[in-house]
């Protein structure tokens, strides 16, 4: 009698192991796909945002580089002078790179790790 109701108790929990496999594979799964889908929404989401930034900051540089151009009385100095600020911000953006790896790695890895 002993022995068939300890055989019970490790049929039983023979099933209750692969029930917690199988419901922590799903977990796993259902983890995965918030994280990757929380990634592809947040790109999608910069992404178009900064397209439209990127249409409004070249309309603005075009609109700036004529103001120049108007006010020296030259084309080329206007346009030259927009283009050797945004070198100097790309310049400053090489230089600091690593300062902006920081917070990025820190952003991301909370929504990883979370």
């Amino acid at each position: 009698m002993a022995f068939e109701e300890f055989k019970q108790d490790l049929i039983g929990a023979e099933a209750d192991m692969r029930s917690y496999m199988e419901n922590s594979d799903e977990y796993l799964k259902l983890k995965v796909f918030k994280v990757v889908m929380h990634y592809v929404t947040g790109i999608s989401q910069v992404l178009l945002i900064g397209i439209g930034l990127v249409f409004a900051l070249l309309f603005l540089s075009f609109a700036a580089s004529l103001a120049l151009s108007e006010a020296l009385d030259s084309y080329v100095v206007g346009f030259i002078i927009i283009g050797s600020f945004y070198a100097l911000v790309g310049i400053l953006l090489y230089i600091f790179r690593e300062r902006l790896n920081a917070p990025i790695l820190k952003k991301f890895s909370k929504y990883y790790f979370d």
